[in-house]
């Protein structure tokens, strides 16, 4: 049973072994794909993802381009490989369905808030998500490794787009009164964890860097969706600021593995300093 393996732990801990608060190890890995004007790779736990961007370049056909030439155009593909799922079960279609037109939608989104669509007129920018393996927020982890795509490609960005979860596991409602088993969220929810009773909300936010005058978890939700039960609206503000401080963490470390990349790659002479 699903419900109780999370519900007897050792010490607080989750069935991973994480602290309610505690995000997966994420492992980042940019310009991977050499055809391409920019890639990524992030693995979030057993969660693994691809992205590729290719652009900016002429529009193909006439579309929404035609609609307003004045800006860039995003376009998105998220599609899941048919084998992606740790449990073995084996995707029937990689892409096309519903779900994988819903998650595209969200994803153009998240992307043209954070691009500099006006520096493009009349352009097209393709963003390409494959994930490679799903083990739990999936959606959100394609968001992150979107965001290191564009800078890998180049493409002026105003923030980092970030995406976390954060599910209230085991909660449940009656008769409209709320009777939750346990009112604790988790950070990045894993496979288990989003399969278990209860609900996830994934946020998609432009996290504030921590400075004097931002507050603690400030940050710009872009998208912003739950899944599974219903959520009573007093858990809602918890919840949203567990997971905007989630967001602010991971910018932290994709900030580093950025910063890294240009370090070794753009900076090669810094790398190697000789004295005489």
């Amino acid at each position: 049973m699903i419900e109780q393996d999370i519900e007897v732990d050792q010490g607080g801990l989750r069935v991973d072994g994480r602290r309610p608060l505690e995000l997966r190890k994420i492992r980042v890995r940019m310009g991977v794909f050499g055809q391409a004007d920019g890639s990524a790779y992030i693995e979030q736990g057993k969660t693994k993802i691809l992205v590729a961007v290719y652009g900016p370049h002429q529009p193909k056909g006439t579309g929404r381009s035609g609609s307003n030439s004045s800006k860039a155009v995003v376009n998105c593909q998220y599609s899941v490989a048919v084998f992606s799922f740790t449990s073995g079960e084996r995707k029937r279609r990689p892409r096309g369905d519903r779900k994988s037109q819903e998650r595209s939608l969200e994803l153009r989104r998240a992307m043209e808030a954070i691009i500099h669509l006006e520096l493009y007129p009349r352009s097209q920018i393709d963003i390409f998500v494959e994930v490679l393996q799903v083990d739990g927020s999936d959606y959100c982890v394609s968001v992150n490794a979107a965001t290191l795509a564009l800078i890998d490609a180049g493409i002026p960005i105003k923030n980092y787009a970030i995406g976390c979860t954060i599910t209230l596991v085991n909660s449940s409602y009656t008769d409209g009164e709320e009777k939750a088993v346990s009112n604790t969220g988790v950070l990045d929810a894993n496979f288990i964890e989003e399969c278990a009773s209860g609900v996830t909300l994934s946020i998609v936010a432009l996290p504030e860097t921590n400075n004097d005058n931002a507050s603690k978890n400030s940050g710009f939700i872009v998208v912003a969706q739950g899944a599974g039960q219903r959520l009573h609206l007093s858990h809602l503000e918890s919840l949203k600021q567990r997971a905007l401080l989630g967001c602010q963490d991971i910018r932290t470390i994709l900030d580093c593995a950025v910063r890294h990349n240009l370090t070794i790659h753009s900076l090669p002479s810094l790398c190697n300093v000789t004295l005489d």
